[in-house]
């Protein structure tokens, strides 16, 4: 065996060269890779022993793409184009043998061999498009003319992990071989090519699937109007379809340079920049100070949940998911029946879409069970997590009987969206063991945990939840005990200027459509008619003080009643209400204030930049770690858009200098609720950007 690198190696088995890559953790394209790689191939081709090559990775994966931290740096050594031209013209045939995750830059390399072999258990993808990219090293002319292009639009912008069974049927694998046998299936498929003589098989000649699509522009066209919703605000998905339009369209060469002109906009634009931040942020998040990787971890066996309504039974979804038993406790039978239906409906809805098996129905539905008493089932849980009405006593009279009920190092969670954890701690006698587990509604689908660390909360116990958060498939970021913490504290803020912005003349729709147009899902408004402008009201206390009161008053209630401050059709289609106009008019009149005009842009700042600047407020605090957990917060838990960055981000591509002038000039004309965070004029004045914090 000879040594190409240090990430590298060439070995002859018989007539086969054997190049061996291995760069951990997930052989990552770097520039030592790419430089083992072109010299392996060279030195393969130029063994006269050797008359066919394999390629094959050591490791828990073949090459999983690009490495992303050279991206934007100027290139060293060989580049990625140099190795696919050493492989796809190389006079002896090569093999790529596959297992594990074959993505981005690895599939652009595999699709370089003659020849694909593959374990059952790998997958294939190119998931570009996560990065707000497209394939740049050819992957958008090669995949259509293996797959077609059809399949082509689907996996490049969904960026799918392809399985090994249907990239085989679909031509991206030859063969599959024995799992953990990969080394010797990749060999003795290199010889049944040699001793069968076949044809050096280059991708980038086949054009048969192409053509069949030339002249077939609704091809296209549908594909963009089905994915329209999904795809609004993005430019990677558009830019991923062109350069497929190109693979049919254009001879390979010229199709290749449809692919690097659109990869190098969309590399230098806003929107890459920012999916490539929310990538790294999202893992930086996951990285704790102060808290060693060695801390000891509470094994999780069995959980426990107070509440089997829509949040409670949605967080024991997570954890039935994970193959983690659960009991639900409720005080009466009906709403714990009406609990634990609700969550067999969900399942057996997502089973009815091929999601999970009615196998796995059952298995999942057999792991949560219901109890009305929680000293009864909770004695012997690892962790319990309290999901009931956001009022302080009740939670604190909880709180006192788990401390009584649970074992010793049991961890007591609270699903609380605001409250003061440290107080309702303080009925306990192990505080250590109390933290805030705060899911987002639906519980069962929404991505963000906010883990909340109170002033006694134990290493271990905030170590044991930001592994348990990815366990159950959740992205946690760490925050600490303030009212609303750090998510409902920024909506906070935004949600306060929408309403001000009513009182001063900007209709509901008017403020949903800009905030609708910069990339959220919805606006306040219609959020608000979604969830029921009910949640918090009482019929028998309300006296049409606000605006809210006079709809639920009138029975527009939102959504469900067919109006609130939209009027809905029969398919709960909205459209600006007449009678929510005249409200608002009213109230304006009452008020004395003069309605008036009011920009969009200025709709955007007034709800954006107090969000900005509240986030500032939260890191001068110590709330949240990191400028960019901010983000993650309300990218995960807010719709905040990913091609934004999150508020933080978008205040460094706006420039922190005018956040801080706007606030300065809303504080001037509006009053204190502007006044700006003293941590953004000192950013400001020391001339660095919310990243640096």
């Amino acid at each position: 065996m000879a040594e190409i690198n240090s990430v590298t190696d060439l070995s002859l088995e018989g007539d086969v060269a054997v190049i061996t890559l291995n760069s951990p953790p997930v052989n990552a394209l770097s520039a030592k890779v790419r430089e083992g790689l072109y010299e392996g191939f060279k030195a393969a081709g130029a063994n006269p022993a050797a008359k066919a090559i394999v390629l094959i990775c050591e490791g828990r994966t073949f090459i999983a793409g690009a490495d992303i931290t050279e991206f934007g740096g100027a290139m060293a050594g060989p580049s990625l184009f140099d190795v696919q031209g050493m492989m796809e013209n190389s006079p002896k045939p090569v093999i790529a043998a596959i297992h594990g995750t074959v993505l981005g830059g690895g599939l652009e390399v595999a699709l370089c061999a003659h020849y694909r072999v593959a374990v059952p258990s790998a997958k294939f993808g190119l998931p570009e498009v996560n990065l707000g990219l497209l394939p740049g090293a050819g992957g958008t002319q090669r995949l259509p003319r293996v797959v077609g292009p059809e399949r082509a639009l689907e996996m490049m912008t969904s960026g799918r992990h392809v399985p090994a069974k249907e990239a085989l049927a679909g031509g991206l694998a030859d063969e599959l071989v024995e799992e953990g046998k990969l080394r010797e299936g990749a060999l003795a498929f290199a010889k049944k090519v040699l001793a069968e003589n076949r044809p050096l098989t280059r991708i980038r000649d086949q054009n048969e699937k192409v053509e069949a699509a030339r002249g077939k522009p609704e091809i296209f066209a549908e594909f963009r109007k089905a994915n329209a919703r999904k795809f609004r605000g993005f430019l990677a998905p558009e830019y991923n379809i062109q350069t497929i339009e190109a693979a049919v369209n254009l001879p390979f060469e010229e199709g290749l340079k449809v692919e690097r002109k659109l990869f190098g906009e969309l590399m230098s634009g806003p929107q890459s920049a920012a999916q490539r931040y929310s990538f790294f942020a999202e893992r930086t998040a996951n990285k704790i100070p102060g808290i060693a990787d060695d801390t000891p971890l509470i094994p999780i066996k069995k959980v426990g949940i107070i509440g089997a309504g829509t949040m409670g039974g949605g967080i024991a979804m997570n954890f039935a998911n994970a193959g983690i038993p659960v009991v639900i406790v409720e005080q009466r039978q009906e709403p714990l029946d009406r609990g634990l239906a609700t969550i067999r409906k969900n399942y057996e809805r997502t089973a009815s879409r091929g999601g999970i098996t009615a196998q796995q129905v059952e298995d999942r539905c057999a792991l949560i069970t219901g109890s009305l008493s929680m000293e009864d089932s909770f004695g012997d849980v690892d962790l319990v997590i309290e999901a009931v009405f956001e009022r302080m006593d009740i939670k604190k009279d909880i709180f006192a009987k788990l401390d009584a009920i649970c074992k010793p190092g049991a961890i007591l969670a609270t699903n609380t969206s605001g409250l003061n954890i440290d107080e309702i701690a303080s009925v306990t006698k192990r505080p250590e063991s109390v933290i805030g587990l705060h899911f987002f509604s639906p519980a069962n689908v929404m991505k963000l945990l906010e883990i909340v660390r109170a002033d006694h909360t134990s290493d271990s116990v905030i170590a044991t939840s930001m592994k348990l958060a990815k366990q159950i498939g959740k992205i946690a970021v760490l925050v600490g005990v303030c009212p609303g913490f750090v998510g409902n504290r920024i909506l906070g803020q935004r949600q306060r200027e929408a309403q001000k912005l009513v009182m001063e003349g900007a209709m509901p729709w008017e403020v949903d459509r800009v905030l609708y147009d910069f990339g959220f899902p919805m606006g306040p408004f219609a959020m608000s008619d979604l969830a029921g402008l009910d949640i918090g009201w009482v019929k028998e206390k309300s006296n049409g003080e606000s605006i809210r009161d006079v709809l639920c008053e009138a029975d527009r209630r939102g959504q469900k009643t067919g109006a609130g401050y939209y009027d809905y059709d029969e398919n709960r289609n909205a459209k600006p209400s007449p009678f929510t106009e005249n409200v608002i008019n009213d109230f304006i009149v009452k008020s004395g204030a003069n309605p008036r005009k009011i920009s969009d842009e200025e709709i955007l700042e007034r709800c954006i930049y107090p969000m900005i600047n509240e986030g500032m407020k939260i890191l001068e605090e110590g709330k949240a770690i990191r400028a960019s957990d901010i983000d993650v917060v309300w990218q995960n838990g807010y719709g905040w858009p990913v091609y934004r960055g999150g508020p933080m981000h978008y205040g460094d591509q706006i420039g922190p200098a005018k956040v801080l002038a706007k606030m300065q000039e809303f504080q001037a004309k509006m009053g204190d609720q502007f006044k700006p965070a003293p941590l953004l004029e000192k950013l400001v004045s020391e001339n660095k950007k919310f990243a640096d914090l």
